[in-house]
């Protein structure tokens, strides 16, 4: 296939279509190579071709045929990989951006548990023996009051006042520590 002429090029200027297809079919093979070689992405670079002979399309009023057009269309080939290496660079940094977020959130929330955690523990710690024994029985034996009470040997409300009288002062401890 010939390179097509300035007569070729100023009729797809005009709107020809037959022009217009006879220039796309003479370039879209140098030009495809032309965008692999710079995106190494045959895909984005067959989208591209049809981006760019478009956008030709849509501005063909503005193209001079006196010029050379093979130095336009590649001009405009070349700017329109490196806009999608800018917005590729961009994604991938938002995308680590967000990975760094999600860490550190994480990382935030793992030593915000681990830091009441241990004020619970410590207001465990500071609990009578007696009250800490009931507390452990219940909550980390799954024990009734009734159980704990023959355990014990206490009566039932025993149990439930020492469990209440340890909730609250749990209660207390923590909600200070943390305001």
């Amino acid at each position: 296939m010939a390179q097509p002429n300035e007569s070729t090029l100023r009729r797809a200027t005009q709107g020809d279509e037959s022009a217009f297809a006879e220039v796309y079919n003479y370039y879209k093979g140098p030009a495809l190579r032309f965008s692999i070689s710079l995106l190494k992405d045959e895909e984005e670079a067959e989208n591209m071709i049809q981006d760019v002979f478009v956008k030709i399309w849509i501005k063909r009023a503005q193209i001079k045929p006196e010029h050379n057009f093979s130095s336009y269309l590649f001009t405009c080939l070349r700017n329109m990989a490196f806009d999608h290496f800018k917005k590729m660079e961009k994604s991938e940094q938002l995308r680590k951006q967000f990975m760094e977020a999600m860490v550190s959130g994480t990382e935030d929330e793992k030593e915000e548990k681990e830091r009441r955690m241990s004020l619970v523990q410590n207001a465990v710690d500071s609990l009578s023996i007696k009250r800490r024994l009931i507390l452990k029985l219940n909550i980390e034996e799954g024990k009734s009051y009734q159980e704990i009470a023959e355990f014990l040997r206490i009566s039932k409300n025993t149990v439930k006042n020492q469990l209440v009288k340890a909730k609250q002062i749990l209660r207390e401890k923590v909600d200070f520590a943390t305001a």
